[in-house]
């Protein structure tokens, strides 16, 4: 359990957390009564062996899974006491996702790509931002070309872009490197931590490398559904050791 943050503004929290499947015998507890708190402004990465629980900590962070007991906030708002429509709007008005498949629309361009969620959103972001967030992609001379006109990783900064568009709250970040080699992947990682520093996001990735991991402020380790080690500001090395204490 992490101890609580106080005097900063936090994106995200997970309180006392649990994630149960299955009953009696067969039971498994993906989360065990776990507490985090995501600072706003900072670029974390949960990490952890198989099975530790690190997918189902962002899947009930992002409001895209419940929890069994315990209580998950956006900013102040707690989601579990939302109804499925209002989860449903909290998740497109201020949470941005990122995915190892990229998802991007194939009949719309990169540029379309980047600006739907002004468009599917209640309210429109400053053009000035959705402006600034295109320079950063670093792909103005592609913008009018279709997902499958552009490489893997010019794909995945029209999806890292996207999410930033909509101006959310906290991005989550599901292995977005996972698809692309390691030069290509540095490279959206770079983008990602500029976009922390530059633009003021707040992001939360899952990733199993360590490489990966070290772009981050913070590493947060699970095993058994518990957070078990937290490191600010890690080498790549340290990281791998961590790993290895913890048997992955």
């Amino acid at each position: 359990m992490t101890k609580p943050t106080t005097g900063t503004s936090l994106a995200a929290r997970a309180v006392e957390a649990s994630k149960v499947y299955g009953s009696g015998e067969t039971v498994v507890r993906a989360l065990d009564e776990l507490s985090v708190d995501l600072v706003s402004g900072e670029f974390t990465a949960i990490m952890g062996p198989s099975g530790s629980g690190k997918s189902t900590l962002m899947h009930c962070l992002a409001g895209l899974d419940n929890l069994t007991s315990g209580k998950v906030f956006i900013g102040d708002t707690d989601i579990s006491e939302l109804s499925e429509r209002a989860l449903t709007l909290l998740r497109r008005d201020r949470i941005g996702f990122v995915f190892q498949a990229f998802n991007l629309v194939p009949t719309l361009s990169a540029q379309e790509n980047i600006t739907l969620p002004r468009q599917l959103g209640a309210s429109a972001p400053p053009e000035l931002w959705v402006e600034k967030v295109v320079e950063a992609v670093g792909l103005r001379d592609r913008l009018e070309h279709r997902p499958n006109e552009l490489s893997g990783g010019q794909q995945q900064r029209v999806a890292v872009a996207r999410a930033l568009a909509g101006q959310p709250e906290i991005i989550f970040a599901d292995e977005p490197t996972g698809n692309l080699d390691s030069k290509t992947g540095g490279e959206i990682l770079q983008f990602m931590q500029d976009a922390v520093r530059d633009l003021d996001q707040t992001i939360v990735m899952v990733t199993h490398d360590p490489s990966a991991a070290a772009h981050a402020d913070r590493v947060v380790f699970l095993a058994d559904g518990r957070i078990v080690q937290e490191l600010a500001a890690p080498s790549a090395d340290l990281i791998l050791d961590t790993m290895k204490q913890l048997g992955d």
